[in-house]
């Protein structure tokens, strides 16, 4: 059920390429999805009917594709669906909650997720700029078992910064 078998807990495409997920399990958050998908009312087989399931992840599929990630949050940001659009890591950090939480900060010009876990008592800070791409891989790859030589045909390759 939670490996997106069902229909009411998987991630679904939007008309405009991006995506939304829906973790509508309990009853009367899967009573909310088929209303605020236009299902409700219709002659289905009961949620936890597996031989529907198939079936209606279809249905679900074309009905996602009829709007963009924006007109699907619209209709179901604040509802009991169990909803949430599925952002790029740039979006993530502008989305309101995750500004109100303080997920991400600013360390050295570069955005990075912030410490956690935070406690009330216990202020947490980042001591140092974010590492440069490559900055460690040599090291890293030295403690993996790999020789001077392998890093340097590695780097050579371009298989590494």
């Amino acid at each position: 059920m939670l490996d997106t078998g069902s229909h009411f807990y998987d991630v679904y495409q939007t008309r405009d390429g991006k995506y939304v997920s829906i973790g509508s399990i309990e009853p009367q958050f899967y009573a909310e999805l088929l209303e605020k998908t236009g299902l409700q009312g219709e002659d289905l087989p009961s949620q936890m009917d597996r031989s529907g399931w198939a079936g209606l992840k279809e249905r679900l599929t074309a009905i996602f594709k009829e709007k963009t990630r924006d007109e699907w949050c619209e209709i179901m940001e604040g509802s009991e669906v169990c909803f949430a659009p599925v952002l790029s890591m740039t979006e993530c950090q502008e989305h309101p909650h995750i500004r109100a939480r303080g997920t991400f900060v600013e360390v050295a010009g570069a955005s990075q997720p912030a410490p956690a876990p935070r406690f009330s008592r216990s202020k947490t800070q980042i001591s140092r700029p974010p590492p440069h791409a490559g900055q460690h891989t040599d090291e890293a790859l030295a403690d993996w078992g790999f020789g001077a030589e392998e890093i340097a045909e590695l780097r050579d390759a371009k298989a590494i910064a």
